[in-house]
């Protein structure tokens, strides 16, 4: 044996690289730092919870105070999402993972529209008032806000600015208010509430997919 032979690095077999790409592994990394399989659980959870609501009557069945209910559990699932923004290696791994702005980008929107698929298989068969339309716009509107939280709380608060919005929005409902400002009770028809709820997504997508979350209290990069 030659010294060249025993510092040449061992080469892994060909079948084992090609079960286990380096991006596959890459992705899946990220995904488990975030805890996006408990993620998943927490809103199949959502799902179960609403089709229990529905099927259980605990809201009114018709009108506009039956949104109170499904609208607690959407902002639920959309503060579930937020919370996934959040990066255990901090500033580390800005500076190192060139891929990092895929993989957010990626995530939020897996993440959002199983959350919509969730909710929805929950709603089958039942009266879910407003029906897809407004679940969908209600999930992606309140995850919108959590991403947007994120850059300024970090990922571990994300869910205070949905919820919060969610509480403010009950007494909207309950006062009639119209505008399209508050686009969780309004009707899935109106147009302005859907180009409010579909603004604060982008917003809240882009920001995340190019800065991150805030990884700390004297971050303001």
């Amino acid at each position: 044996m030659t010294a060249a032979e025993v510092l040449k690095p061992p080469v892994a077999p060909a079948a084992a690289a090609h079960r286990n790409p380096a991006g596959i592994r890459l992705a899946w990394l990220h995904l488990r730092s975030r805890r996006v399989p408990a993620a998943v659980l927490a809103l199949a959870a959502c799902g179960a919870l609403l089709h229990a609501a529905l099927h259980w009557h605990w809201a009114f069945n018709s009108g506009r105070y039956a949104q109170q209910v499904p609208m607690i559990i959407e902002a639920g699932a959309a503060a579930v999402i937020a919370v996934t923004a959040h990066s255990p290696f901090g500033e580390t791994e800005r500076a190192t993972g060139r891929w990092l702005p895929y993989l957010r980008l990626l995530a939020a929107i897996g993440l959002t529209g199983l959350a919509i698929l969730a909710l929805q298989l929950g709603a089958a068969g039942e009266n879910l008032n407003g029906g897809i339309g407004v679940l969908a716009r209600n999930v992606i509107g309140f995850t919108g806000l959590g991403l947007l939280c994120s850059l300024v709380t970090g990922g571990l608060l994300a869910w205070t600015l949905p919820m919060g919005y969610m509480a403010f929005c009950q007494y909207a409902l309950l006062e009639g208010w119209t505008a399209p400002s508050t686009w969780p009770v309004r009707p899935a028809a109106d147009r302005g509430a859907w180009i409010c709820a579909c603004a604060v997504f982008a917003t809240g997508l882009l920001l995340v997919t190019i800065r991150g979350p805030r990884t700390r209290l004297s971050d303001d990069s």
